[in-house]
């Protein structure tokens, strides 16, 4: 389980930072010449960054899924080992 444990953090990796950064290079991609406006850039980011924490939602729970059917299968060995004695 303590493998597992790097993975919990997963839904965590991209931080407030990263966001910013990505809003920052969209209005310095605009005010270099780029004819999109701004808030239409904006609404795409923000609609992007929904998805990317529903898909990182589906990815958590996946990997809680996962990590269950693993431990049923561990579980289901050791009775199998107990009843084989």
């Amino acid at each position: 389980s303590a493998a597992n444990a790097p993975e919990d953090d997963a839904p965590n990796r991209y931080s407030r930072t990263d966001r910013t950064t990505y809003s920052r290079y969209s209005r310095d991609a605009n005010s270099s010449g780029n004819s999109v406006p701004s808030n239409t850039l904006e609404k795409r980011v923000e609609e992007l960054e929904r998805e990317l924490a529903k898909e990182r939602q589906e990815n958590a729970r996946l990997m809680k899924m996962t990590q269950d059917k693993e431990e049923l299968i561990g579980k289901l060995k050791e009775e199998i080992d107990l009843l084989n004695r």
